[in-house]
């Protein structure tokens, strides 16, 4: 039996979170540990374990997600001003939660990298 992940609990309500928007292919909350102003996880409601499990048929996902991150930033008023959006992919990468997430960090400078 494959172990939800907490964003499945989430998704679920047996873990309690803000979620921020939702449509039918994604939802999004606030990082529980931001490292800036605004930090957003964007989520898929299917679980893939990282971007190394994609599939063909996962592309209207990932537009979902990109789209998701577009609308947010307009909503929380970064659009113009700048943003990053960041998906770790494995341990190495910072990758903590088995689900693939897209960080959606701006609302001040951000250090080049």
């Amino acid at each position: 039996m494959n172990k939800k992940s907490i964003f499945e609990l989430i998704l679920e309500g047996e873990v309690n979170s803000n979620i921020v928007y939702e449509n039918d292919y994604v939802f999004a909350i606030n990082d529980i540990n931001p490292v800036s102003k605004i930090h957003i996880l964007i989520i898929p409601k299917k679980k893939i374990e990282s971007i190394n499990f994609i599939e063909e048929e996962d592309s209207q996902l990932l537009a979902q997600m990109f789209l998701t991150a577009k609308l947010l930033a307009k909503k929380y008023e970064i659009n113009n001003s700048g943003y990053r959006l960041i998906v770790n992919t494995g341990e190495n990468a910072g990758q903590t939660v088995f689900h693939i997430h897209m960080h959606l960090i701006g609302g001040e400078k951000l250090n080049n990298i």
